[in-house]
């Protein structure tokens, strides 16, 4: 079985930290590849999730001017269209990107402008998921859902809380996910990676949510597990970051296949493929060697992603299609 070629739905995937070494190259000539792989990649084990996001701060340095935030976008049509994605959502928080004069509004109309362009050169469908951060402000994470309300429609697909769940609890973001999803749009937060199932469950019964980032831990608490599968709530799921962020200590530890065996709605996600140094086709042949995962469950895994897509019902149809007929073909 050829992962690689299989067609792919990619739903966690956070733009700021997939800087390839090609588009930091462009924008720093002669950059060895030792300081790259330094700088903006994180290591194969951090310490915790904490340890793992200080080391975001490089790639973050390197998506501040409208021509560079263009670079990394258009590239990562390049590296999914290499592994056949079909569909995919970008997430990133606007406020992150201001340390050299760009306006948030500019922020987000850039990486629209470049999904755009990205999409019509490829073919491939992509949506953008604005981010707070649980560290902002409530100030701050109000502007980002307004950020994310005012482009609803015009690309902006969804909204997000990510950052530091370990130290950050979800008081400050209440009243921003209540703007967007009173403005009806849909919604996924970070929880469940970090801290265990309160945090899901925190995430679930304050901001009315379908997607939770990650949420692996929810497999410690048999009644949020049941709550999930009854309320057809989809998990994020990365695997490698997970072991990366010291979540599990090892593969064969993550409960991966068993939440998908409990009935669980999954997905399989990169979570960012510089920092977390992966790919799609390295996460499903990790599952396919760990767990002797084969088509029927990397296809039901799609499948599950493409059902909880934030993307028009009519626009579905055709990439299933395109999933039954490439798994059907293999």
């Amino acid at each position: 079985m050829d992962s690689k070629s299989l067609p792919k739905i990619e739903l966690h995937l956070h733009l700021d930290c997939s800087v390839s070494y090609r588009v930091a190259s462009l924008f720093e000539p002669g950059l060895p590849m030792a300081d790259f792989e330094a700088h903006y990649v994180a290591p194969a084990k951090c310490l915790n999730l904490p340890d793992f996001l200080s080391r975001a701060a490089q790639g973050i340095r390197m998506t501040q001017t409208a021509a560079q935030l263009r670079a990394v976008t258009l590239d990562l049509f390049a590296q999914l269209q290499q592994e056949n994605v079909r569909y995919f959502e970008v997430r990133f928080a606007p406020l992150e990107h201001l340390q050299q004069g760009l306006r948030p509004e500019e922020v987000v109309e850039t990486v629209l402008a470049s999904l755009e362009e990205g999409s019509k050169a490829t073919g491939i469908r992509a949506g953008l998921i604005v981010c707070t951060l649980r560290e902002y402000p409530a100030i701050q994470s109000l502007a980002s859902a307004q950020l994310a309300v005012r482009y609803h429609g015009q690309g902006v697909v969804g909204f997000d809380m990510a950052g530091n769940e370990a130290d950050y609890p979800i008081d400050a973001h209440v009243a921003s996910f209540r703007l967007v999803c009173d403005q009806g749009l849909p919604c996924t937060a970070h929880a469940g990676e970090a801290r265990g199932p309160e945090s899901v469950w925190d995430s679930l019964r304050h901001f009315g949510i379908s997607r939770i980032g990650h949420g692996v831990r929810s497999v410690e608490d048999l009644e949020l597990v049941q709550y999930l599968v009854e309320n057809n709530i989809h998990l994020e799921v990365c695997p490698t970051s997970n072991v990366q962020t010291n979540v599990y200590s090892t593969i064969e530890q993550h409960p991966v296949d068993q939440l998908y065996r409990a009935g669980v709605s999954i997905g399989i996600n990169s979570d960012s493929r510089t920092l977390t140094n992966t790919t799609l086709e390295q996460e499903y042949n990790l599952l396919r060697a760990q767990f002797g995962w084969g088509l029927e469950e990397l296809l039901q895994c799609n499948l599950n992603a493409l059902e909880h897509a934030f993307l028009p019902a009519a626009e579905k149809a055709a990439i299933r299609d395109q999933l039954l007929l490439g798994y059907n073909k293999t």
